[in-house]
């Protein structure tokens, strides 16, 4: 649904499972840090709201969104997560670079959630301008790091569920 018509911090709170028990990684680009600390913050708050403890969220950094799928694999092979949050933020320039990069970090992310058994979350804005970005990372659209964690916690879940 567009961001515009949902605000990405609005969800029932009842419909989440607790994650008391749930371990999570979260790979975060160091690119736009301003953007993708936002959306960490709202990630790691909303994991600790649903009962995550903070001895099982795993943050490391990559130097990019490119990156993002190296940074998601390693922590999928690592076994020590039950979902995986990638976070970067992207935003258009006066080059085909964006494409390449948007289109790399996207078909990455889906091809781990195809092979593997852990959900990897896709977190990657990639907006035309700094602004939708702001609007998008706690701004007036809500915070897509609230969004990514719900449906990380949803996920492992999910996975866990599909294992009994």
């Amino acid at each position: 649904m567009a961001t515009r018509f949902h605000n990405l911090s609005d969800y029932d709170f009842a419909s989440v499972p607790d994650a008391g028990k749930m371990r999570f990684g979260i790979v975060v680009s160091e690119w736009n840090d301003k953007i993708t600390g936002a959306l960490l913050e709202g990630a790691y708050t909303t994991l600790t709201k649903h009962g995550a403890k903070e001895e099982n969220i795993m943050v490391k950094t990559v130097p990019g969104s490119f990156e993002l799928v190296f940074g998601a694999s390693q922590m999928v092979g690592s076994g020590k997560v039950d979902a995986v949050i990638a976070i970067g933020c992207v935003v258009r320039g006066d080059t085909p670079h964006f494409d390449y990069i948007c289109q790399g970090a996207t078909q990455g992310l889906a091809h781990l959630n195809t092979q593997g058994n852990i959900p990897v979350i896709y977190g990657l804005l990639t907006c035309n301008e700094m602004q939708q970005a702001a609007d998008r990372a706690g701004g007036k659209l809500g915070n897509k790091g609230d969004e990514c964690a719900v449906t990380a916690i949803k996920m492992a879940n999910y996975a866990r569920r599909m294992k009994e």
